[in-house]
């Protein structure tokens, strides 16, 4: 459970699996734009990609979220 609340290890997890590959634009980024522009064509791999892609950044908000309420409670 540490590893889920280590504010560092979710950073770099997002900063490198969560943006690669980096050029000519970070993969997470443009799998959204293309389920923002309705998906069309998008296989079972291209969903995964989202996910995986993706959840670094889940970890990240829910750690912010957690930070955040756990000091409103204390």
């Amino acid at each position: 459970m540490k590893l889920v609340n280590d504010y560092r290890l979710i950073l770099v997890m997002c900063l490198t699996l969560g943006l690669a590959p980096f050029y000519p634009e970070p993969h997470l980024w443009g799998k959204l734009k293309w389920i923002a522009g309705g998906a069309n064509g998008m296989q079972f791999m291209d969903w995964f990609d989202v996910i995986v892609h993706g959840f670094p950044w889940v970890l990240l908000i829910r750690l912010v979220i957690v930070k955040l309420f756990s000091k409103k409670n204390a």
